[in-house]
């Protein structure tokens, strides 16, 4: 029975995304570090900033679920289920994070945080093979527990040293990028258009080939080969259909679903300072902080209008409107 005290809104596992955006941003700071010298300090403050984020909303979204009696179908709910994978993929880049200065409390952190994202991402897709799921109520969050899950464990257990696991991961991510991929798509393709709200997720389909390309870099260590320019390759494209879709996201109300461009967009510039890295590119430290300043700005943007969006109240989805379409991103 849901709580009389429960709050008149709903905080859905969409929310993850802030935290998840910011450990991007540290990722591009950390990226920039190692290729151009740029000062380690923001990406530390980043990582910080990006682990207090996801105990806040942690705390607040639990005791929000709770309260509205919501425990038992959140993560099977068709639209924000995908989005609980966040959870338990944050904590894998911090545990990365953390690893420089705590080696063994980094590696527990990320091992348990990798177990809890495989098993979530193997009980959702058995979810979805078994559920009544129409192909309309599809959205790219779907990428979440597996595609994203897969390949940022990837990436994180190259960047431990973990060569076997990273490739396996990989592996993992790919290949349901592949299968979720032409699903997605083909829902994009011949479905009516997605409910306002879910509009920003499709910032998202340009998430998997520069994560994918970020990874691959991590593994490879840093050198230009055939992997990397077919990753490339379909990048390209995704950035050029983001550019096509600007007229339609600006017409979006703010809320929590533009959190779904600060990890896709941080990783599509990630990609861009291993590419002016690895191709020796003239002015690539001038490039490179260009793409700070851009992504950090927009950063500070999305926080600002968020902070101003809760004090108007405006930001979350009350929870009867929120039954109809909770915005995800």
């Amino acid at each position: 029975m849901t709580s009389t005290k429960a709050s008149p809104y709903r905080l859905a596992p969409n929310l993850f995304g802030i935290g998840f955006g910011i450990a991007g941003l540290a990722q591009l700071w950390s990226t920039a570090a190692d290729t151009v010298a740029a000062p380690a300090w923001p990406a530390e403050f980043l990582w910080i900033l990006a682990a207090l984020t996801w105990l806040v909303t942690l705390a607040a979204y639990l005791r929000n679920v709770v309260s509205q009696g919501r425990l038992r179908t959140e993560v099977a709910d068709p639209t924000t289920g995908p989005f609980t994978a966040l959870i338990v993929i944050v904590p894998m880049m911090l545990g990365v994070a953390l690893a420089p200065h705590a080696r063994v409390a980094g590696e527990v952190v990320f091992t348990v945080s990798l177990v809890l994202t495989a098993a979530l991402g193997g009980w959702l897709t058995s979810l979805w093979i078994r559920s009544n799921t129409q192909l309309q109520q599809w959205h790219p969050g779907y990428f979440l527990p597996t595609v994203a899950g897969g390949l940022v464990a990837a990436a994180c257990s190259a960047a431990l040293g973990w060569a076997t696991l990273a490739h396996v991961m990989f592996g993992y991510g790919l290949i349901c990028w592949f299968v979720l991929g032409s699903i997605l798509l083909l829902r994009l393709f011949t479905q009516p258009m997605l409910a306002t709200p879910l509009l920003p997720t499709m910032a998202i389909e340009v998430a998997p080939p520069v994560v994918a390309g970020n990874a691959w870099f991590a593994m490879n260590g840093g050198r230009l080969d055939l992997g990397a320019e077919i990753l490339a390759g379909y990048a390209v494209l995704m950035v050029l259909v983001q550019i096509g879709l600007t007229s339609t996201y600006l017409r979006v109300p703010f809320g929590p679903g533009h959190w779904a461009f600060s990890f896709s967009y941080a990783a599509v510039l990630t990609d861009g300072v291993h590419w002016l890295d690895v191709e020796h590119v003239r002015g690539q430290k001038e490039l490179t902080y260009l793409a700070l300043a851009v992504a950090t700005l927009a950063l500070a943007a999305l926080a600002a209008r968020t902070v101003l969006g809760l004090t108007r109240r405006s930001f979350l989805p009350r929870a009867a409107a929120a039954a109809v379409a909770a915005p995800v991103g």
